[in-house]
């Protein structure tokens, strides 16, 4: 605990100071606040617990002042309906205040990479993180925690206090259009991730969400399939990640998905929402549909749903009048609408949103800013593969061609609600989608510029349109680098085939000259009929608002290649649990069933279960130096689990590694796959220098879920613990015996 708590606490301070400091003055002593606290507003007390402010003050309240929390606008014009004055232009959402007891307005914005703006003509320009998938590629917590803290004081400087972020849902499905929201296939990677990004969020007194709750794991027919998965397969899959995330970070708000699950849709879903979250996890804050999911009034309230989110994305204002007529007349008990509000006032009171209120035109420091977002994409650029080892960059160079993808004066972003405008504009206007979930918008970071920054070679730029003339330059050329790239965004799905004929072009540039890096920018994985051709291989993910300077680093070698895959590559289309995508080629609102059959199988799990060769496995990532693990060993401790080994750099460069730790029971027949990850640490080490690292397993982890008596439970016997450099690469193997245990629903 006090480890953890230390670790925090480091995160904590390093990212305040790239920050500026921000929220250093805040706060106030107990004995300073209960001073200042008027004698009839006792809930303003700052000394009290939340729970205990949240039931004094909703005592006060009118049953339209309770409204006032649970019904939200949508603050733009928007289906005929004028735009709710009162909220902040470009915004996601505006709920009214309660001046008189001291409740203030909630303004939403969406915030999954940066302070997102709704698309306009006065859209609003914010620092962007790279991808949701690029930082879970660092496999470094701190650096997440660094993102969200920089996105929350944007947010704060903008006058928003709730944020639309945190999104956990597992990489079921590959193709999946939001996948780069996210933090890949693995529970335990994704929670550790997504909720040091939700406690930097947090520690600005802001609310962040996590969502989407549950197994909204794909974008075609979101609205309307039906997504269907186990209770155990469940536990520890889907709704693992979104418990150990919350475990980690005590979100404010969880926002429910489209989608439906096991029948109900998930914003009405009494398992999910009543049975899972609130009753097993004891979850305090409140449930916010997603924009245009909310369904009913009566169930909806009744069966968990606490906030109706951006009327009139919805067909009726469900939480509104009818909401209040629903209470008067007993069909949602009135203890039932008190609790709605209250989980809202909790979460208010816990986060700081009351006690700092937020104010539009704070000054932001966009240069520190970058910095933050470009140490992010820093380390989580993956090097795939380094077979001729082009990379780094060889400094005698003469000549390089750069091809393709917008290189010569930007990065992409994925599109959607999550898209963040950059400062100073788009780098290539008019592309993509006139409407949602367009534009498709480039960050003008250029990396051929960057990378001319740091080469004395002759650099050459071909947009590649002309398969024939890239060719011809590339022949010409050193060496290539050719910038491949997949637009993937919410409410789309996508091929794995990389799109306008990219692979003809790699493959013709590739053939002219073999000494070829493709550096791909998207949002996950893509097939590479070309690989064998090339030299060098590059994940750049959407690298956000200095991403340009990031690739240029990494390509050179001024940084380390230390990011490795949260997700697995796919060698085609038919390893994967459906090799066609459910509801492809429905007409549009049909509804249809997704069976989930590989159940917790997730990712490197299924691929494992399947004994398929994937053609980047989970956890992959090459490094430009040379670490060695020994001494691995592994000690159970009244049951707890502990391993210990050592990294060592035998290389002549600075590198940071990313030892990873599987774990498996001698008889794993009753898992859902052989192995699962339990454990990780991002390591820095000098040229000869080596560590000592201690990691801790949480039991869960080594647990089945019994769905009869909602306990986890340990089986008595030998378990495998393995060192690897990913899920394919074991370097070392130990066994260790485990004795019986039995855990409650919340891992105690």
């Amino acid at each position: 605990m006090n480890m953890k708590l230390n670790k925090n606490a480091c995160a904590t301070a390093v990212a305040l100071a790239l920050l500026g400091g921000a929220g250093a003055s805040w706060a106030q002593t107990p004995a300073q606040t209960a001073a200042q606290t008027p004698a009839s507003q006792p809930w303003m007390d700052r000394s009290l617990p939340a729970e205990q402010r949240a039931a004094l003050v909703l005592k006060e309240m009118t049953d339209d002042e309770k409204i006032n929390l649970l019904f939200g606008y949508f603050p733009n014009d928007f289906k005929g309906i004028k735009r709710q004055e009162a909220g902040r232009k470009q915004a996601a959402g505006y709920f009214k205040g309660i001046p008189r007891l001291g409740i203030p307005e909630l303004h939403q914005a969406d915030a999954g990479i940066g302070v997102a703006s709704q698309p306009g003509p006065d859209v609003r320009e914010r620092t962007a993180l790279p991808s949701g998938m690029a930082t879970a590629a660092t496999w470094n917590p701190a650096l997440a925690y660094q993102g969200g803290a920089m996105i929350g004081a944007e947010a704060r400087a903008s006058g928003f206090n709730i944020l639309l972020a945190g999104g956990v849902n597992l990489a079921r499905e590959p193709r999946n259009g939001r996948n780069f929201e996210y933090g890949g296939e693995d529970p335990w990677l994704a929670a550790q991730m997504v909720g040091a990004q939700i406690r930097g969020i947090q520690s600005n007194h802001i609310v962040s969400t996590i969502k989407h709750f549950a197994a909204n794991d794909q974008e075609t027919g979101r609205n309307h399939l039906d997504a269907r998965l186990g209770d155990q397969a469940a536990r520890t899959s889907d709704l693992l990640a979104f418990q150990f995330a919350i475990e980690n970070a005590s979100p404010g708000a969880v926002m429910c998905g489209y989608n439906r699950y096991n029948g109900d849709y998930a914003c009405e879903n009494d398992y999910l929402l009543n049975q899972v979250l609130k009753r097993d996890w004891g979850y305090k804050g409140w449930v916010m549909s997603d924009w245009g999911g909310t369904h009913s009034t009566v169930p909806a309230a009744n069966r968990g749903l606490d906030q109706q989110s951006g009327w009139p994305f919805d067909h009726s204002a469900y939480f509104n009048e009818a909401l209040k007529e629903a209470v008067e007349n007993g069909h949602v008990p009135r203890a039932r609408f008190d609790d709605m509000a209250k989980r809202v006032l909790w979460a208010l009171f816990d986060k700081g949103v009351i006690d700092h209120p937020v104010a539009e035109g704070g000054a932001i420091d966009y240069a520190a800013h970058a910095k933050v977002s470009q140490a992010d994409a820093e380390e989580g650029i993956v090097l795939l593969k380094n077979s001729k080892q082009l990379l780094p960059l060889a400094p005698g160079l003469k000549s390089i061609a750069i091809i393709g993808s917008h290189a010569n004066v930007g990065v992409l972003s994925g599109g959607g609600s999550s898209q963040v405008y950059p400062a100073g504009g788009m780098a290539v206007p008019g592309l993509g989608p006139k409407e949602f979930p367009g534009p498709m918008v480039y960050f003008p970071s250029s990396p051929m510029k960057s990378i001319a920054a740091r080469s004395k070679a002759q650099l050459r730029y071909a947009d590649g349109s002309d398969v024939a003339a890239a060719a011809q330059l590339a022949a010409s050329s050193e060496l290539v680098i050719v910038f491949a790239n997949q637009w993937t965004a919410e409410a789309l799905d996508a091929s794995l085939t990389l799109p306008d004929r990219q692979d003809a072009l790699i493959a013709a540039v590739a053939k002219a000259n073999p000494n070829t890096v493709v550096v791909l920018e998207s949002g996950g994985p893509v097939l590479m009929p070309w690989l064998d051709q090339v030299g060098a291989v590059v994940e750049a993910w959407y690298p956000g608002t200095a991403g340009g300077e990031a690739i240029a680093r990494v390509l050179s070698g001024e940084v380390d290649a230390s990011g490795r895959l949260p997700l697995t590559f796919p060698a085609s289309l038919e390893q994967l649990p459906r090799p066609k995508l459910d509801g492809e080629g429905l007409p549009k609102d049909s509804r249809f069933t997704v069976n989930y059959h590989e159940g917790a199988a997730v990712g490197y799990k299924w691929f494992d279960l399947k004994g398929h060769k994937p053609l980047f496995p989970f956890g992959h990532g090459l490094s430009y130096g040379s670490v060695a693990y020994s001494g691995l060993a592994a000690r159970a401790d009244g049951g707890k689990l502990t391993v210990t080994f050592k990294v060592s750099n035998d290389g002549q460069r600075t590198v940071k590694d990313v030892p990873q730790v599987y774990v498996s029971p001698a008889n794993a027949a009753k898992w859902e796959a052989p192995k699962r990850l339990a454990a990780f640490e991002k390591v820095e080490l000098k040229p000869g220098e080596s560590r000592t690292v201690s990691l801790s397993v949480d039991p869960r982890l080594l647990a089945v879920f019994d769905t009869a008596d909602k306990r986890w439970k340990i089986g008595a016997g030998d378990y495998r613990v393995q060192l690897a450099k990913s899920a394919a690469d074991i370097r070392h193997t130990v066994s260790v015996r485990l004795p019986a245990r039995s855990l409650d629903v919340r891992g105690k």
